[in-house]
């Protein structure tokens, strides 16, 4: 997830700097969008290596 959502923010600045307004900002969009996913995953994913250490352990 972070890969495509630092792709996406690199192109979003590269259309920024040759001055394409939309397309910057839909590539922002959905860079923030992928970034906030994937950080809900390792959140998500930290939890339940919580969890799961824990029964393991007893």
């Amino acid at each position: 997830m972070f890969k495509w959502a630092l792709i996406f923010a690199v192109i979003a600045l590269v259309a920024a700097v040759f001055g394409f307004g939309g397309i910057a900002g839909a590539a922002g969009g959905i860079a923030k969008i992928l970034f906030f996913v994937g950080l809900a995953f390792v959140a998500l994913f930290l939890i339940l290596g919580v969890f799961a250490g824990k029964k393991i352990a007893g």
